[in-house]
């Protein structure tokens, strides 16, 4: 396989969508991966500065924060801002999971996710599986 140059990195289309049956919500809602600047942004959101400048976890809502970062219309356009966030953690949680679980994964947020990004995702069962 060849090396890439800068120009061949930076302009790889390489953030990947996946359409999501939503019944729920009566349709489907057009997930994207997170680029890494947005998936820094949405990690850095998980953490609340206390008083003294300790920095603990806010895990507040952390399903809606990522949906409404992951989920855009046709053309790749965001459908919700932050401002949503607090009245899409009011929806569903049966379909929020649903989206949140398909945007973790395009967004190599998975435990399979990264293991398939370093080459060495398994064809058996997980490590953890309890079946017999």
């Amino acid at each position: 396989m060849p090396y890439l140059n800068r120009e061949d990195i930076l302009k790889a289309e390489d953030v990947q969508t996946r359409d999501v049956d939503v019944p729920e919500w009566g349709g489907v809602v057009r997930v994207r991966g997170l680029s890494g600047y947005d998936r820094d942004a949405y990690q850095a959101s998980m953490m609340q500065m206390q008083a003294g400048g300790q920095m603990t976890p806010e895990l507040i809502n952390m399903t809606a924060k990522l949906v409404a970062r992951a989920v855009v219309d046709e053309d790749g356009t965001p459908l919700f801002n932050e401002l949503d966030v607090a009245r899409l953690g009011q929806k569903s949680g049966v379909a929020l999971a649903r989206v949140y679980d398909v945007a973790m994964e395009l967004s190599g947020m998975t435990a399979q996710a990264q293991a398939v990004a370093e080459g060495n995702s398994g064809t058996g069962p997980s490590a953890g599986s309890t079946s017999s």
